[in-house]
């Protein structure tokens, strides 16, 4: 898929990231369940599926799984374009980006290097090094110790034409709001907050129009309901969801560090579709937690 034809794709909807299932025992990868539950997201409308995200996990993944879990992903995606995860440092960061390439991803996410901070001239380098050691789209991913500002923004647009999009996961206004502004239709915007419905209508306001749904991957009906409610200003929809599930959701996700993705995980096992569990440096939802979980997803199974 051209990067062009990529991006205008992932701006028509919702987007998810897939967990990534892992044996109970051994915590190898488990393939089929991956593909058994890539299967029944590509039935719902799902603009794009980020493979080994953040959600799947890419921080305890091997460099060498990265494309495994790629490529797992695109033989059952059908027409759902597949982006795959890809960080770390710039040399292991190109390895991925060019290995993924090579199994068919459509995209690259880059989520922030590895550890240290930088200054603006280093993300930039970074950023353009695996940019232009591919073919495909980039989306760049505004968290953490990987902080992008307009300027800077505004040069590698200029420098990459597969550069595709700005996702922010750092809530900081301005600057996303300034990147909008000087970018305009550039680039497409997806807003990448931790439970992000959370944030929607804000960012919705500021020109981010789709964004990344990690409660896609087991309330899937629901995650679309509330992106049209979000697209239709339905703002009444919208707070009755956010009261009934978002905020009570969110209160067991912040028992501890971690949680926004074991919480999802945990969320796939209520509905009966286990994904196994994650893994260290994570820790599973306690017993008690558990059910707390069922609770609140058991009116919008």
């Amino acid at each position: 898929m051209h990067y062009l034809e990529l991006k205008q794709k992932i701006s028509s909807g919702l987007l998810s990231f897939p967990v990534t299932h892992f044996d109970t025992n051994t915590f190898d990868f488990n393939k089929k369940a991956y593909q058994d539950h890539i299967s029944w997201q590509t039935q719902f409308d799902a603009a794009g599926l980020f493979a080994a995200g953040g959600t799947g996990e890419l921080f305890s993944l091997s460099p060498k799984e990265i494309p495994i879990i790629v490529e797992a992903a695109k033989e059952v995606a059908g027409d759902v374009p597949i982006l795959s995860g890809c960080g770390y440092g710039t040399r292991m960061a190109i390895e991925i980006a060019q290995a993924t390439q090579e199994k068919g991803a459509d995209g690259l996410l880059l989520l922030p290097h590895y550890l240290i901070g930088t200054t603006q001239e280093g993300l930039f380098n970074h950023i353009k090094a695996v940019c232009d050691s591919i073919d495909i789209g980039v989306i760049i991913y505004n968290r953490a110790n990987s902080v992008v500002k307009a300027a800077t923004v505004q040069r590698l647009a200029e420098a990459c034409p597969n550069l595709i999009g700005f996702k922010d996961g750092t809530g900081d206004i301005n600057t996303v709001r300034e990147i909008t502004s000087l970018l305009g239709d550039r680039l497409v915007y997806i807003g990448g907050m931790p439970t992000h419905e959370m944030f929607a209508q804000a960012y919705d306001a500021m020109g981010v129009t789709t964004y990344s749904s990690a409660v896609f991957n087991f309330v899937p009906e629901m995650a679309l309901q509330f992106f049209q409610a979000m697209r239709n200003k339905d703002n009444a929809y919208m707070e009755t969801v956010l009261k009934d599930f978002f905020y009570p959701f969110a209160k067991i996700r912040d028992r501890a560090n971690g949680y926004p993705v074991s919480i999802v995980k945990a969320g796939l096992k209520v509905i009966g579709r286990d994904p196994g569990p994650v893994r260290s440096p994570l820790t599973d939802l306690t017993g008690e937690e558990l059910e707390m979980l069922k609770e609140v997803v058991r009116k919008y199974n």
